[in-house]
């Protein structure tokens, strides 16, 4: 199919220097199943934009070479004021041309979903979300779990 990469990782990304939860698991967690277990090739902001590079055009070609888009949800993401400019790419892509699959990744207890963008909204209602639960924090690495084996089961 032309594609390079089996996913493109959406996370919301800190601004501040603490590191937390989520940027540990985008790049260790998430490379050490997903690619070092399973054999998949993801692309992940930060690890494979290189510096120098024009993120906007950057960001669109890497979407448009994944068969997959994972959105990590976090109440961050949702309170965002502005979504990632690749947020907007991937939503589009999937939503309008139809081009890619996208896996929602519920990685806190979200609730309702009222304050998520429409398009978001949308995805939910038609395929709904992989929940990460606290007690994968005690092995996350273990690919045969529940919640990995379901991410495998969207993935191409």
């Amino acid at each position: 199919d032309g594609k390079i990469y089996d996913a493109y990782i959406i996370y919301p990304r800190s601004h501040s220097n603490e590191a937390n939860f989520v940027e540990y698991f985008v790049y260790q967690i998430m490379p050490d199943i997903l690619e070092n277990k399973c054999g998949y090739k993801l692309c992940i902001y930060g690890r494979d934009i290189y510096p120098g590079e024009d993120a906007a055009s950057a960001i669109e070609k890497r979407i448009q070479n994944s068969r997959r888009l994972i959105i990590l949800l976090t109440h961050q993401l949702i309170n965002c004021q502005e979504p990632a400019y690749d947020q907007h790419i991937a939503l589009y892509s999937a939503l309008i041309q139809n081009d890619a699959k996208v896996i929602l990744l519920e990685m806190e207890t979200i609730g309702t979903y009222e304050k998520l963008q429409e398009s978001l909204r949308f995805i939910i209602k038609q395929q709904g979300t992989v929940k990460w639960k606290e007690q994968h924090t005690v092995h996350p690495q273990s690919s045969n779990s529940k919640f990995w084996k379901q991410v495998r089961y969207h993935m191409p």
